[in-house]
Formats: structure tokens, C-alpha cells, sequence
């Protein structure tokens, strides 16, 4: 073990040469190794090896990135604070403040006492966010950190492999990703996918490695071609393939719906030249020489990532017909792509244009904005993960600044981003010189204008329609500010009406409950707990649960099931709205697979004894007689039907207390029908819930799916198909 521990330090020594080469800083590296060593004293890890092999592996990482001396002293010493009975007093008296301040930001707060452990990590990441929004470094150690500990995960049990891979796909690739760190982020993905789809992710390397060698010929041919061409135009470049790693893979076989067999790009072709000038001329030649596939051109060049990813992205036709990527870079824009930030940190003070530095970390900064607002951790994060964490859009001012926003918002999300004044007294808005509503989905590349006025205000419908955190906590904001009074009031009368509507325990609204729960959501009196659900922060459902939750405590109660909901029977009606060409006295019935409900193309089947079963065109069940001649026939809908079909849905989302009492209350809220209701919990805490509800027609269905995806921990609502009819 102490030859490992030697060997990594040799490696950290000769990492740190190529820019500290002096013996003073190699002797503070030391000097922190040693105070660690002895902090750590007699600590061991679950693989079984020295506690210390730990930071010891971070600090490498961080070398690296190439980070600066005092960021790597920080990674040595992380874990000491949290895992010994060293202060950060201690650190601060031997390594300076500004080392104390970054092992501070990645400390957890496993010593404070939390209600619950999602709390406590939601708390955890929040403090991590604050601090890394002043110092960019405390979150470089903190993907170091868990870079490190995804290596070593297969020393722990399976729940605890799964939990810590869901976040690290969650959380930390993602933000890997929007720092630019890609060398990071595909390995903590490809990490987290090994454990969260063991067969997945096995299935697809030993496709990958049998197909490897083929490709390889192959891209090392278009290579040797593509290099003849450049030196013969005078162009100086380093030509590679880079395979893509398994998750993006996975990924689009996903997002495109195809098999392995038909994914083609699983090499792309890096060119690396001098200048900008360069990238263009070798463009050029890249499709002189093949045919570029229309829209699958990129220029990130011109219009960068706000990551500061730089590059042009083109897919090809090349030889044999295959489709090849290729990306042309210089070696500062390769070396920005690889270590995104990390690869300026070092370089900070050598930037002329500050200003221009602290742009590119201005998402950062928004979060200290942000996080006032949100008392609650959990809030904090869902928005968080919301507003940073997804893909995004790209769209113009009318003056040609490029505004980047997650993708699918809507004007009023532009109109918040470029100033509160303009989101708050938007009445409309023009994309591309044309008149749109308010919820239009903006694309990428959309020229979009703000139409305002003085007598505008924000709707509380607009709570339920922008994308963007930012957004939704500057519409929160006005609420607050202008209409408190009217808040409070209206929010009290909210809770009453939910309380009445669910006929909830008696006493449930009394002073002292409110009180405990007011603490709950971190508030400081109950007039802030009525104001919040007044203007949409909180809702009815989560106060009525977590009041619940306390008057059971206090009573000594358990949790009661909910009482499960029996399927009503009803007579099959005579005239179930369809009109079936050719037929007149035969039973008419709904297919209990697919449930067409109008709206629906639908086709009539006809059976042994039972009549004309209707089908959804695209029921699977009805594929198979899709060529038996004379059982099927052609179907319609009524024109004006009044009446309630049934339908079935199926929703996925994260295991939790009150889940299905939230989803029923979204469904309560929109006056729907529920006639049966059925779910599991799986073991990697997803529940699957099937309901049986009754609607006019698919337009109605569309909405109440919408609104069951906007209650918190919905993956994913869908309609059900069952078995064979």
C-alpha cells in the first residue's frame, strides 16, 4: 500500500513540474500531503486501502486540469474537516484563508441536524452552489472529488452504487458539462450509466468493442485521405479519431429510436490547426472532398457555447456512403473544449478583459441572486437543476445579442432575461418580425422583440408556463412585493378550500400545526406561509401534507395507506359515439387495450360473438389483422358527443410520501373521474402508477397529462396499452 500511496505522489511531483517546477512549491505540496496523512491516521476506505489514496487521487485530477497550487493544496485537504477532528481554524493558521475558503465550500454538512437526508443533501449541494459562485474552484475539487469516488464505486453495496451514480448523472455530469469540462463529464457519465443500466451499458461495450476494429480501418482511411488533402493546400494539422463514449451513444440510440447497428457516427474526427483562419480553410476542403448532409452543420466559432466551447461541427457522406463527424479547432479552442473553465483559471490574471472573464461565469453569479428567495434547499435544487441542467436555445435580441435559455421557453422567459422591468410589463411579442402569443416555444436562431407597457403586469398563469428558474423567481417576486395582503388572504382562503375538499383531519388548520410547518418550509411567521401559497411558491397539496405529516407525529399516528379506488362498473352505453361504415345492428364497444377516447384514429374489429371492438389505429393489437380481409372496417366519430370515455394513463416518477395524493390531487383540481387506480415502487425508487380516468376527448386528456407532469417527481406520463384484447 505505501508503494501505491509513493507511486502517486511520484506522479502528483511530476504532474506539478510542468508549471511549479520549484522546490518551495513542491515542499508546500508536501507539506499539505503530510498534514492530511496525519489527519487521516488509521482511516481506511470500504476498497479497503489508506483513506489518504483518496485525496491523494483527487489532487492528481486536479493537476490534471492543470489548477493552481493553492486549488490542489485545497484537494489534499478536503475530506480533513469532515472526516477528522481538524477545524477549519486549523487550516486556515497553516495553508491561509483562501485554502480554508475552498475546503469549506466542499465540506458537507453531515454534522448539522437535518429532518430529513434529502434535505440534507439538497442543503449540501446549496452551500456547494453559493460557494462556488464566488470562487469557481470549490466546485473544480468537487467534481475531482466525486471523479475520484466514481472510480472506486464498486466497493460499495448496490443501493448505495445506484444513489450516488443517479446523482452524479443528475447533478454533476451535467454541471461538468455547462463548465465545459468534457473530459469530466464523459467519464462521470459513462460511470453512472455502468451503474444505474448494469445490462445496458455491458450490452453496448461488447457491441462497441466487436465493432471497433472495422471502424477503426475505416476512420483511419478517411483520416490518411483528409491529411494528403490539407498538406496539399498548405494547411499544418493533427488529424484523430475520437471514439464517443458510451452514454451519448445510448442516448441517441434512445432519442432516435435505433438499433445499435444503425448509428454510424461512432467515431468522430478531430482536426486541430493553428488559426481561426485555418479552421475555415480546412472546413473547405472537408467538403470539397465530401458531401456535408444538410442542418448537421455547426459553427461554434462564430456563435460559442456559453460554456466557451469553440469548434465547427460537420457530418459528411465520406466514403463507402457512411456518415462521419467532423470538428475543426485550434489548440487553445481543444484545450477550452477538454478543461473548459478549469483551462483558463490559471490564466486569470493574465486576461486583459475582466470583464469578459466574469461573462462567461455570469450564470454563476445569478445563483447568490437566486438563492435569497428560495428558504427551501429542495425548492433551490429543483430549480436549479431546472434552469442549468437542461439543453438549451439560442435566440437574438433585435440588435444581434445572442441570449441562451433553456429550451422550451417562451418569450416571457427572454423578456425576464434581458431585464425584471421588461418581464414584468410584457404584454406581447414579435419572433422574426412576426406577432406571437405569449407561450410560443422558441427555437434556436429566432430574432424575438418584447412589446411592453406601462399598464402590463405579470399573470399568475405565467407561474405554470415559463421554463426558466430565473423567470419564475422574478414573477414570484412581484406577487410578493405588490399584492402581500391580497396574498395572504388568498392563501388562507386556498388552504381552507383544500382542507374542505380533501375533508382532512379535524383541527388540521389549528395555530400550532401551522407554526411547526411554517418552520418546515424555512418561513418566519404563518402570514409568509398563506402570502407563499398566495402567489404559487408553495401549494395547497404540499401545506395539507406536510400539516398532516406533523399532526400524525404529534399524535402518535403511522402513515395510513390510501384506500385503494374501485373500478365503478357501468352498463355498456347503446351508442358509444362511433359510426362504423357497412354496419348497423352489431354490439359497438371500446378496445379495453388502447381506449380510444375522441380525437383518436380509430378502426373498428370485427369479433367472434362480441361485435365490433374499436381500436386506435396505432393499437398494437390491432397490427396482426391488419391483413385479415373483411375484420376490419372503417370507423369515425360521432360529431357532437356528450359523454366520458375512459382511458388509461401510466406515470413514472421518483418514489416519495404523498406521491399518489398529489397525483390525484392535480387530477381533482380539473374535475376528472377516477375508476381505478393501480400502482409499484420498484427497487431503484421509481414508481410506476396506472389510472383509469374518464375524459371528453383527447384534447382534454393532452391537458391533464400536461398537468400531472408539471407535480414534482413526475418522469414521464403517458397512455397505457394493455395486453391483448
Amino acid at each position: 500500500m505505501a508503494l501505491v500511496k509513493e507511486r502517486k505522489l511520484g506522479e502528483l511531483k511530476k504532474l506539478l513540474a510542468r508549471h511549479y517546477p520549484t522546490a518551495e512549491d513542491w515542499a508546500l505540496v508536501e507539506r499539505a500531503y503530510a498534514f492530511a496523512c496525519q489527519a487521516h491516521a488509521g482511516q481506511r476506505r470500504e476498497s479497503g486501502e489508506y483513506f489518504i489514496t483518496h485525496p491523494l487521487g483527487v489532487a492528481l485530477i486536479l493537476a490534471e486540469l492543470g489548477l493552481d497550487m493553492t486549488t490542489i493544496i485545497a484537494g489534499l485537504l478536503h475530506d480533513v474537516v469532515e472526516d477528522t477532528a481538524v477545524t477549519l481554524e486549523e487550516i486556515r493558521e497553516n495553508f491561509g484563508e483562501e485554502t480554508a475558503a475552498l475546503v469549506d465550500g466542499v465540506t458537507k454538512l453531515s454534522r448539522l441536524d437535518f429532518a430529513s437526508q434529502e434535505e440534507q443533501q439538497a442543503e449540501t449541494l446549496r452551500k456547494m452552489f453559493i460557494a462556488m459562485a464566488e470562487d469557481i474552484r470549490v466546485v473544480l475539487i468537487k467534481l475531482a472529488d466525486r471523479t475520484h469516488n466514481m472510480r472506486t464505486l464498486r466497493y460499495l453495496n448496490a443501493e448505495k452504487q445506484k444513489e450516488i451514480a443517479r446523482e452524479t448523472m443528475e447533478i454533476y455530469a451535467p454541471l461538468a458539462h455547462r463548465l465545459g469540462i468534457y473530459k469530466i463529464k464523459w467519464e462521470l457519465e459513462d460511470s453512472a450509466f455502468r451503474y444505474l443500466q448494469p445490462e445496458a451499458y455491458y450490452e453496448l461495450a461488447e457491441k462497441l468493442a466487436k465493432k471497433r476494429r472495422e471502424r477503426e480501418q475505416f476512420i483511419n482511411r478517411i483520416i490518411a485521405i483528409l491529411r494528403e488533402r490539407l498538406e496539399a493546400v498548405g494547411l499544418k494539422a493533427e488529424i484523430s479519431g475520437r471514439p464517443k463514449h458510451l452514454y451519448s451513444i445510448y442516448q441517441k440510440m434512445k432519442e432516435q429510436g435505433k438499433e445499435f447497428n444503425e448509428i454510424y457516427d461512432l467515431t468522430a474526427i478531430r482536426v486541430i490547426v493553428d488559426t481561426v483562419k485555418d479552421c475555415y480553410g480546412a472546413l473547405g476542403t472537408v467538403h470539397a472532398l465530401w458531401k456535408p448532409i444538410p442542418g448537421r452543420f455547426k459553427d461554434y466559432i462564430a456563435m460559442p457555447k456559453p460554456n466557451m466551447y469553440q469548434s465547427l461541427h460537420t457530418t459528411v457522406v465520406a466514403a463507402e456512403n457512411e456518415l462521419v463527424e467532423v470538428q475543426i479547432r485550434t489548440w487553445e479552442m481543444h484545450r477550452t473544449a477538454e478543461y473548459g473553465i478549469a483551462a483558463h483559471w490559471r490564466y486569470k490574471e493574465k486576461i486583459t478583459d475582466e470583464g469578459e472573464f466574469e461573462k462567461k461565469l455570469a450564470w454563476l453569479r445569478q445563483l447568490l441572486e437566486w438563492q435569497k428567495d428560495y428558504r427551501d434547499a429542495r425548492e433551490f435544487m429543483e430549480n436549479l437543476k431546472m434552469d442549468l441542467f437542461t439543453d438549451e436555445v439560442f435566440v437574438f435580441t433585435p440588435r444581434g445579442d445572442v441570449i441562451d435559455l433553456p429550451a422550451g421557453s417562451i418569450p416571457i422567459d427572454f423578456a425576464y432575461k434581458i431585464h425584471t422591468d421588461i418581464g414584468n410589463h410584457c404584454i406581447g411579442s414579435r419572433v422574426n418580425g412576426r406577432l406571437v402569443p405569449l407561450d410560443y416555444v422558441l427555437k434556436t436562431g429566432d430574432i424575438v422583440e418584447i412589446i411592453t407597457s406601462k399598464h402590463g403586469a405579470p399573470s399568475r398563469d405565467w407561474l405554470n408556463m415559463v421554463k426558466s428558474a430565473q423567470a419564475k423567481n422574478k414573477i414570484r417576486s412581484w406577487f410578493k412585493r405588490q399584492r402581500r395582503e391580497e396574498n395572504i388572504e388568498k392563501g388562507r382562503e386556498m388552504l381552507e378550500r383544500e382542507y374542505r375538499r380533501l375533508n382532512a383531519e379535524p383541527g388540521l388548520l389549528k395555530s400550532e400545526l401551522l407554526e411547526e410547518v411554517v418552520k418546515k418550509f424555512n418561513l418566519l411567521t404563518v402570514d409568509d406561509l398563506y402570502a407563499a401559497v398566495g402567489y404559487g411558491g408553495i401549494s395547497p397539496q404540499q401545506v395539507i401534507g406536510k400539516l398532516r405529516e406533523e399532526y400524525r407525529r404529534q399524535c402518535g399516528l403511522k402513515e395510513e395507506p390510501l384506500p385503494e379506488i374501485k373500478p365503478e362498473r357501468r352498463p355498456s352505453a347503446a351508442h358509444p359515439g362511433v359510426v362504423i361504415e357497412g354496419v348497423d345492428n352489431l354490439l359497438v364497444r371500446f378496445a379495453r387495450c388502447c381506449n380510444p377516447v375522441p380525437g383518436d384514429a380509430i378502426a373498428g374489429l370485427v369479433t367472434r360473438g362480441r361485435g365490433v371492438s374499436v381500436h386506435r389505429r396505432n393499437c398494437p393489437n390491432l397490427a396482426q389483422f391488419k391483413s385479415a380481409s373483411g375484420r376490419l372496417l372503417q370507423a369515425s366519430w360521432e360529431e357532437q358527443v356528450d359523454r366520458s370515455y375512459q382511458v388509461s394513463i401510466e406515470v413514472q416518477a421518483h418514489d416519495r410520501t404523498n406521491l399518489l395524493a398529489d397525483v390525484i390531487a392535480a387530477l381533482s383540481e380539473n374535475g376528472v373521474q377516477i375508476y381505478a387506480v393501480d400502482g409499484r415502487a420498484d427497487s431503484d425508487q421509481t414508481a410506476v402508477i396506472h389510472l383509469t380516468i374518464g375524459v371528453r376527448d383527447r384534447l382534454q386528456l393532452e391537458q391533464i397529462m400536461n398537468r400531472i407532469k408539471r407535480v414534482k417527481d413526475i418522469y414521464s406520463v403517458r397512455r397505457h396499452v394493455y395486453g391483448k384484447n
